[in-house]
């Protein structure tokens, strides 16, 4: 798979206005020098999203839940609690341990999570999985191309889960089993202010990339009138 054709095939179907996606791979180097994030990670993820590389870690990731859902350290105790009595996102602690146990959340596979827009990187060898930022129309289209050679019920899904689990966690799982899985995230309150009002996460892990990086151009992305009036709304800005 080549990385600028890939680029070149994006910005052919969704326009010039579409922001880039991210990859994610986990590394033993980090590939930036990023500091010590209070609070949620995903304030880096603007970072990230401009061009900077950001690389995640043990050390600089301050919130228990982000920490263990990229997958540098064990489930602090306190957070089905939490959850449940502090944010009020599940009826009780149990339902959360009973979705935390059944995630099967996995340790990180190296030292450092490294997060590059995917102008910045060289090649998709390593990459766990790819993080689109998107609004309702550009969601639509990935949705659409994701539906387009499979049939499965769960071809796109929207689990529960913190932003960081619905975009890293899920998505790692689904890779290093060779699922089809792909994943619409950010729904978590917790998360929306670091992202715009209208966007939405959708994540597709390496191992369906594989294959719809080879569908792009048959699906309805390209030559078709419905879409061409999408695009062109989207790129009205």
């Amino acid at each position: 798979m080549d990385v600028q054709l890939f680029i070149n095939n994006y910005r052919e179907a969704f326009g010039e206005v579409a922001e880039l996606p991210l990859a994610f791979w986990y590394a033993d180097t980090p590939l930036a020098e990023t500091g010590k994030i209070g609070g949620c990670f995903f304030k880096e993820m603007r970072t990230a999203r401009e061009g900077a590389p950001v690389s995640l870690n043990a050390d600089n990731i301050s919130c228990g839940g982000g920490k263990f859902y990229t997958g540098f350290s064990e489930m602090p105790v306190h957070v089905p609690t939490f959850v449940s009595v502090k944010e009020k996102y599940k009826a009780t602690p149990g339902l959360v341990l009973d979705f935390i146990q059944k995630s099967a959340v996995p340790r990180a596979s190296d030292n450092n999570l490294n997060i590059a827009r995917i102008d910045r990187i060289e090649n998709f060898d390593r990459v766990e999985g790819i993080i689109f930022f998107a609004t309702s129309d550009i969601l639509s289209g990935l949705a659409t191309w994701a539906y387009f050679d499979n049939n499965s019920d769960d071809a796109v899904t929207a689990r529960f889960g913190s932003g960081c689990s619905t975009v890293i966690t899920d998505t790692v799982v689904e890779n290093r089993k060779g699922g089809r899985r792909t994943f619409i995230g950010c729904f978590d309150p917790s998360v929306r202010p670091w992202l715009e009002a209208n966007a939405l996460s959708f994540a597709i892990p390496a191992s369906r990339f594989k294959e719809m990086y080879h569908t792009m151009r048959n699906s309805s992305l390209f030559g078709t009138p419905a879409w061409e009036k999408v695009r062109g709304r989207i790129n009205l800005g």
